[in-house]
């Protein structure tokens, strides 16, 4: 798995290249802003970047704006958030638009590095990792809504907790007429959480969203 990461913390980001490299993955590239980060994956594309989200030169969005970039330009490269900071606004930008190959974690709750490990291969293969903190926050109330979907999309949200991106849940792509490649869409708008992974997280206990 070839990773780039984007850190300006450097005892961090050496700690963090160290961890991976040990664990068999190849640490492409490394950068300390969102301006290197694009710059490594527009040079050599990796599986995944992890992405803190306070970067100079202000250290607010700066690693949102760049994954929003990745997302849109290099749809196949998965991205990781790695943050201290629980953002749910920001977490509904990560996820517009297709739920796969993202993720959100915070530093400060992983409790192991195999975790780690298996939220970064899970969204390199084009998965979804989410936080349960930030998966609550988001919800914020709205699960009692998820209750107006049919048990065929409930089935499909629960495939799609499980990791699976909304192209590879069995019944998205294959059932007639495309019937639920639209689910994680209507779900959305059934549970007025605005975005469809929103609607995912609620069809689950808190502690199956990470796959933990």
């Amino acid at each position: 798995m070839r990773v780039v990461i984007a850190e300006d913390s450097v005892i961090l980001l050496e700690g963090m290249v160290e961890l991976l490299t040990a664990r068999g993955c190849e640490v492409i590239a490394t950068a300390g802003d969102a301006d290197g980060l694009l710059a490594a994956v527009a040079a050599d594309r990796p599986d995944v970047a992890v992405v803190d989200i306070r970067m100079p030169p202000t250290h607010t969005d700066e690693g949102i704006r760049a994954t929003e970039r990745l997302r849109a330009e290099y749809p196949d490269v998965g991205v990781l958030v790695f943050s201290q900071h629980a953002e749910p606004a920001m977490a509904a930008r990560l996820l517009a638009g297709e739920a796969s190959g993202i993720g959100y974690l915070l530093k400060e709750r992983v409790a192991a590095t195999s975790d780690f490990i298996d939220a970064l291969r899970r969204v390199a293969n084009g998965g979804v990792a989410l936080d349960p903190e930030i998966v609550s926050r988001m919800l914020n109330g709205r699960r009692r809504r998820i209750d107006r979907l049919t048990a065929q999309e409930r089935k499909v949200l629960d495939l799609m907790a499980q990791g699976h991106s909304n192209r590879s849940t069995p019944g998205c792509s294959s059932s007639p007429n495309g019937r639920w490649r639209s689910t994680p869409r209507r779900c959305s708008r059934s549970s007025t959480c605005h975005r469809p992974t929103w609607a995912i997280a609620g069809s689950r206990p808190w502690s199956r969203i990470c796959g933990s």
